[in-house]
């Protein structure tokens, strides 16, 4: 699976949350609201969850194993550094 867009839309404040990031999968699938989180080691993604009755969250898509989550972060973190790089 390649992906083959990212579109990073920052947010602005003082908050932890940095961005969203909508990313397209071989030109066929979307992904929205995958969020970009700053932590005391770096930046993060979150993917989209929901809340349950049990009041924790859950992901509603999540990558299958660690390869392809490491190439998916690094892919939007690249994209959130190059829009935030701009808008300086």
């Amino acid at each position: 699976m390649k992906i083959t867009e990212v579109r990073i839309r920052t947010v602005s404040g003082e908050s932890k949350l940095k961005a969203y990031a909508t990313v397209t999968f071989d030109d066929e699938f979307v992904v929205h609201n995958i969020k970009v989180i700053e932590s005391k080691t770096g930046p993060f993604i979150a993917m989209p969850a929901r809340l349950t009755a049990n009041n924790e969250y859950k992901d509603i898509v999540h990558p299958i194993n660690s390869d392809f989550r490491n190439k998916l972060q690094q892919t939007i973190l690249d994209a959130y550094e190059k829009e935030a790089s701009k808008a300086e």
